[in-house]
């Protein structure tokens, strides 16, 4: 019984890792770039940021971003 309840637990966790953050749309390309030597990082990975944002190279440094307006055509 024990070795179901920790394959399944394992099953879960593989599972949840493989899962999306919810954010489909990619980061906005950087031209320019700060001449600091290590800019400070406000996150790493979209987990670490708020719902319906990303983690995403900036001017100087990562931080968490909402998505663009995206343009009329």
């Amino acid at each position: 019984m024990k070795v179901v309840a920790t394959l399944l637990l394992v099953g879960m966790l593989i599972l949840w890792t493989e899962l999306p953050t919810g954010s489909a749309w990619s980061c906005p390309r950087v031209h320019i770039v700060c001449a600091m030597l290590n800019p400070p990082n406000h996150c790493y990975t979209d987990r670490q940021c708020p719902r319906y944002k990303k983690c995403c190279p900036t001017f100087c440094g990562r931080r968490c971003i909402s998505r663009p307006p995206s343009l009329p055509v």
